[in-house]
């Protein structure tokens, strides 16, 4: 295969795109970042802790998981199937990850400047096993999670156009 024929593979991929990993702690906009917020009158210590204990419906279970010490526990506590989780998750997942994503970018402000200053790149979960949240191994993957943070953007975006048409600096602040 040459050069040509493999840059063909991803030709729908935009050179500027944003590739970056939902499980990566340092990277602010990914779930697994450790900024807590406040939803439902709860405390979370990240994106990833809330996802995971709303597979659930049992109160003891989702306080089990909040309570987990990292993000990465939070999910092996909701990956466990000893639980019974709630029969409309799939439906749901998206909305739960939306939510949480969406309220951590309006409690922190340098969040969502940095995803709005990434307008107009396509932001891409540069997982190559997850063909859900991410792009997968062939970049044919649904880019959920992706799609949910250019989502969030379009909304931050629209709701300070007033500030952005007066002065585009002002999100850089």
């Amino acid at each position: 295969m040459n050069e040509d024929q493999s840059m063909a593979l991803f030709s729908d991929i935009d050179e500027q795109a944003i590739f970056l990993s939902r499980t990566n702690c340092h990277e602010p906009l990914s779930s697994f970042s450790h900024y807590p917020f406040e939803l439902d009158n709860v405390m979370w210590p990240s994106v990833e802790h809330y996802f995971q204990a709303m597979k659930f419906t049992n109160q003891q279970h989702q306080n089990n998981i909040r309570e987990a010490k990292s993000p990465e526990l939070a999910r092996s506590r909701g990956r466990s199937r000893l639980k019974k989780m709630r029969p409309d998750w799939g439906t749901k997942k998206r909305a739960y990850m939306t939510r949480a994503s969406y309220i951590k970018c309006r409690t922190y402000p340098q969040i969502a400047n940095q995803l709005m200053v990434s307008n107009p790149k396509k932001i891409i979960e540069n997982n190559q096993y997850d063909y859900f949240w991410g792009c997968g191994r062939d970049r044919r993957g649904l880019n959920v999670f992706g799609e949910i943070l250019m989502d969030i953007r379009q909304k931050l975006l629209s709701i300070n156009q007033y500030t952005l048409d007066n002065d585009p600096k002002a999100v850089e602040r």
